[in-house]
C-alpha cells in the first residue's frame, strides 16, 4: 500500500486484494481505516466488502470486516500465516506454570495457543472473548472463568462496564493478549475504542502481560494506543530474539523481553 500521502487510484481488483491484505493482517478492519487507506468512499469500500463477502473470502460485521479465521469453525488452512502463528503459540507456553491465574484475550494466534495448552496443566483462565472460552472447553484440567457482558461485533470480546467493575476485582499472574498493530513510538494499537478501553483494563489486572504477535505487524500503528511498550513485559513473535528486525525495539525499551 501507498506510504506517500498522494492519492493512488487503485482498480476495484487492487481495492480488495489489498482489503483481504489489511484483514488477514489486523485481523479486524474498518470501513473508515479502509476508506483512508485506498482513498475511495465508504460507500466503495462497503461495495467491494459484499462482493468479498459474497465470494466466501471474508465476513462482513458492524461497521467494518473481519477474517474468516477468526471464527470457531475455521481450520488451520484459513488462518493467515498459521505456520507463524504455531511457532508464537508454542513458545507461549513456555511462559506458562503449573497453577497459574491467567487473563486471555481472543484472535487466532491466541486460539493457536490454546490448543497446545498441555492437558495435564492445571490452570485458571480468565477470558472476555467468547470464542476463547469455548476452545477452553477441550482443556480438563483449566477452570475457566469468563468475564461476561455486551458482546462486541467488532472485536468479539465483551466490552459493556459489568467488564469494567469485573476485571477491577481481579489480579492474575500473566495476561496473554494479541495485537493488531505493534510500534516503537505508537506502542500497541488497535482501530476499536472499546476493545482498547477493555485491553486497558485487562493490563491493569495482571502482574505481567505478554503480547503475541506475527513480525509482519511490526512498525504498524493504528488509531488509537492501548499502552506503551514499556507496559509491556513479553513480545511473542515467530522470529529469533536475535533477529535484526527486533534490535531496534529491545534498544528502545531495554526492559522488554523478546521470545
Amino acid at each position: 500500500m501507498n506510504n506517500d500521502n498522494e492519492v493512488v487510484n487503485y482498480t476495484k481488483e487492487e481495492r480488495k486484494s489489498l482489503i483481504l491484505k489489511e484483514i488477514n493482517l489486523h485481523t479486524r478492519v474498518s470501513f473508515e481505516t479502509l476508506s483512508t487507506k485506498l482513498f475511495v468512499s465508504e460507500d466503495t469500500v462497503r461495495r467491494d466488502i459484499n462482493e468479498l463477502e459474497s465470494e466466501s473470502l471474508l465476513i462482513k460485521v458492524k461497521g467494518g470486516a473481519m477474517t474468516k479465521a477468526y471464527h470457531h469453525s475455521s481450520t488451520n488452512n484459513q488462518t493467515y500465516a498459521g505456520e507463524s502463528k504455531q511457532i508464537i503459540a508454542q513458545k507461549t507456553i513456555g511462559l506458562l506454570r503449573d497453577g497459574m491465574v491467567l487473563l486471555i484475550g481472543g484472535g487466532t494466534t491466541i486460539r493457536e495457543f490454546i490448543r497446545l495448552i498441555p492437558d495435564d496443566m492445571n490452570l485458571t483462565i480468565f477470558t472476555v472473548t467468547v470464542l476463547s472460552a469455548v476452545e477452553l472447553l477441550d482443556k480438563p484440567n483449566v477452570k475457566i472463568i469468563m468475564i461476561g457482558g455486551s458482546i462486541s461485533s467488532y472485536s468479539q470480546m465483551c466490552v459493556s462496564g459489568d467488564v469494567y467493575n469485573q476485571l477491577a476485582n481481579i489480579k492474575v499472574d500473566l495476561l496473554i493478549l494479541g495485537t493488531n498493530a505493534l510500534d516503537i513510538e505508537g506502542g500497541f494499537s488497535d482501530s476499536d475504542w472499546e476493545t482498547v478501553q477493555v485491553k486497558k483494563a485487562m493490563i491493569q489486572s495482571s502482574e505481567k502481560t505478554a503480547i503475541l504477535t506475527i513480525s509482519e505487524k511490526l512498525d504498524t500503528v493504528l488509531k488509537m494506543k492501548i499502552a506503551n511498550l514499556s507496559e509491556v513485559d513479553y513480545v511473542v513473535t515467530e522470529v529469533d530474539p536475535t533477529d535484526e528486525k527486533l534490535q531496534s525495539y529491545k534498544k528502545a525499551v531495554p526492559s522488554l523481553v523478546f521470545i
